[in-house]
């Protein structure tokens, strides 16, 4: 059984079919990439994942369990945690704090007990701070911990919302374009991580990205996507190389146009 499946998934906004009948499956382990043009359906296919769209056909199922039945707040409780195409952090929290609300899902104290700062919540406490520091240091964040996110770079932003995701400690974790804006050094950056969250922390990666070199140098399978249908399933040699994928990202030659005429 894959860890998540998306079985024939079909998503329309009024007259517009976003995504197309999209099957796929991320087995555990992997490091899983969606390719495509701008407007293929990646991103949609997050957040049909991440309950944010109800399909109007087809099912999602994570550990064999469907996500149809789920609320958007309920997610991160499955397992699943994501990252955002447009960061989304509290920018008038440092990145410490930032990184704590990823803890919200292992929270076990009740309002009275926090009110109250038992024992048990000050032990709480101290669980959840040694989880985040362990994030810390693995995506070298030291010298931002006591910043605000207001007032740091977008490269290290980029960072911190990963790190707010793996604070969840998924067993699935999307990743929305994380190369998005980021300099060669830091993408390279990226793909160290990336490999690291896979190996080290035994995190199953499923991927929406543009930067193909990204893609080649850490994906273990790509789905090659273009107006909400698949085009390609294979390794990144394999989908690179597909003539319809070529086709979607730079058109039919003339060569190719005069044969079929």
């Amino acid at each position: 059984m894959s860890l998540l499946e998306v079985d024939n998934v079909t998503l329309r906004f009024g007259g517009v079919i976003a995504v197309n009948q999209v099957s796929f499956a991320v087995e555990e382990g992997e490091v899983f990439a969606l390719v495509g043009p701008n407007g293929a359906g990646k991103s949609t296919l997050f957040n049909l994942i991440s309950r944010f769209y109800d399909p109007a056909e087809g099912d999602i199922r994570f550990d064999g369990d469907s996500l149809l039945s789920r609320q958007p707040h309920e997610i991160a409780a499955t397992g699943i945690a994501r990252t955002f195409q447009n960061i989304e952090l509290f920018e008038q929290a440092t990145v410490l704090q930032n990184l704590l609300v990823g803890r919200h899902r292992h929270r076990k104290s009740n309002f009275v007990n926090e009110l109250l700062f038992t024992p048990f919540v000050r032990s709480e406490e101290r669980r959840h701070r040694a989880a985040v520091e362990k994030v810390i240091d693995f995506l070298d964040l030291q010298p931002y911990r006591e910043k605000y996110i207001a007032g740091l770079p977008y490269g290290v932003r980029k960072v911190v919302e990963m790190g707010r995701a793996l604070a969840i400690e998924p067993r699935l974790l999307l990743l929305d374009e994380p190369a998005s804006g980021l300099s060669v050094e830091e993408t390279q950056d990226v793909a160290f991580w990336i490999e690291d969250i896979k190996k080290q922390m035994g995190i199953t990666v499923l991927m929406v990205e543009h930067d193909m070199h990204l893609v080649s140098s850490v994906s273990d399978r790509v789905l090659a996507l273009a107006d909400g249908k698949t085009l390609s399933l294979g390794t990144a040699e394999e989908v690179q190389n597909d003539p319809k994928v070529i086709e979607a990202y730079i058109g039919v030659s003339d060569e190719h146009e005069r044969a079929v005429a």
